[in-house]
């Protein structure tokens, strides 16, 4: 894209990015810039790049990348190496426009059936393409998540995926806020190159947050243009109509991924498909039930009270996750790090799920150190640091939870606590 048009899109960023502004009026320390990750000189325009990988189903698989030039929606995939000589699967290509942007090829391929617990390799595209590999989640407890919000593509966020990169995890859950392109595209491309070296290895499974909605009165009015494109989640597998909210399953585990910026309230599509989904969790197939949302429902940081998508959708949804027995419920959009016991309705409740927030991945706005004081009783554990989490599920009855802040070298929890499942708890069953 020529230099002149970026300018114009980067003036409408900075210009939308303040006036559409929805967070609350606390200090920040100085934001930093986002680090624009170039194109290798080792590809040429049919090569694969971007590479990411999500679930879809129990045994399937979503290859997603992008070319600057069309090329086959091919990936070769096989358990030894070479995977060239192995089975073929055909996808879909596409593409889209925002403003002055016009992205290259996005492919998705899904493969399988795939073993759990397995080394793939695979090629997308052309045989000559590089070879990249990625390990199926297992089909049996244990199994470990990592969860990060917030991530975006700075110093930060690098050193947060670096202790990632160390910690042997299975499936990646990230509760909104990507790229923190805002509006500017080729950040987005950006962000795809950043995390390839992760995503293209483990199922990254993500929800949508503010940064994404990207939509601008009378140039834009589609919100979720660009995150749609790119990362398209098995949404349909689970009876939603919307990229914004699906859910999964996973050796035990049901997770539900909701939408803090698609309608939410009582009788809307997405609080119908909710209803629907928890009333058909299995918690003897699922004995683990987990929601993952950008807007936090409890927060004592000062950054982002009061907001409709936290105030609001909690009224609504709370009573059904409560219902449901859900185990936990991550969050992100507050850069920082904080822990609730379990709670409902503003108190502390044993049949409550654990509310933990966690946008502290490595955004460029930075992060969110004043909390409100006194700490509330239900809050069990803050912080204003860059981290990430670990949530290792150890059989149907108990799981291990631990935070890390990027400060240490070493992978050493900074908070860690175990968790009974609800549905192991009898005083919590109708």
């Amino acid at each position: 894209m020529a230099v002149e048009g970026l300018a114009v899109l980067l003036a409408i960023a900075l210009t939308f990015a303040g006036v559409f502004d929805c967070s609350s009026a606390y200090d920040r320390p100085p934001a930093r810039r986002s680090h624009l990750v170039p194109l290798s000189d080792d590809l040429d325009s049919t090569s694969p790049q971007q590479v990411h990988i999500s679930m879809v189903g129990e045994d399937k698989m979503r290859i997603s990348w992008i070319t600057d030039d069309p090329t086959l929606a091919t990936v070769r995939y096989g358990t030894s190496a070479g995977a060239a000589n192995g089975i073929s699967a055909n996808g879909s290509t596409s593409s889209y426009k925002y403003l002055l942007y016009k992205s290259g090829q996005l492919h998705n391929v899904v493969i399988g059936p795939l073993k759990p617990n397995t080394v793939y390799y695979y090629r997308c595209g052309l045989d000559l393409s590089p070879q990249f590999r990625f390990k199926t989640p297992p089909a049996q407890f244990p199994i470990k998540f990592a969860v990060i919000g917030d991530l975006g593509q700075t110093e930060w966020t690098r050193s947060t995926l670096q202790h990632i990169s160390k910690s042997n995890y299975d499936v990646l859950l990230l509760p909104g806020d990507l790229s923190y392109a805002d509006y500017l595209q080729p950040l987005w491309d950006s962000f795809g190159r950043l995390v390839e070296p992760l995503s293209s290895q483990r199922p990254w499974m993500v929800t949508q947050g503010n940064h994404e909605v990207e939509k601008i009165p009378l140039l834009h009015s589609t919100p979720f243009t660009s995150y749609n494109a790119r990362w398209p989640m098995p949404f349909e597998e689970s009876g939603s109509n919307s990229n914004s909210y699906y859910s999964f399953e996973v050796a035990g585990v049901h997770i539900t991924m909701l939408g803090s910026y698609t309608d939410f309230g009582v009788g809307s599509e997405q609080y119908e498909w909710l209803q629907s989904d928890l009333g058909k969790v299995n918690r003897t197939k699922t004995p683990w039930l987990v929601v993952l949302l950008h807007a936090p429902w409890y927060n004592s940081n000062t950054a982002h009270q009061g907001e409709t998508e936290s105030i609001d959708m909690k009224a609504a949804m709370e009573g059904l996750l409560y219902g449901s027995r859900v185990d936990v419920v991550f969050a992100g959009h507050v850069h920082a790090y904080e822990r609730f016991t379990r709670v409902y309705n503003e108190q502390a409740n044993d049949c409550g799920p654990v509310h933990i927030t966690i946008g502290d991945g490595g955004n460029r706005e930075g992060l969110a150190s004043k909390y409100i004081s006194p700490q509330p009783k239900i809050s069990v554990f803050r912080e204003a640091s860059f981290g990430h989490g670990m949530l290792e599920v150890v059989n149907a009855t108990h799981a291990q939870w631990t935070w890390h802040r990027n400060q240490n070298d070493e992978a050493v929890a900074s908070d860690a606590f175990w968790l009974q499942s609800l549905a192991a708890n009898p005083a919590c069953k109708e």
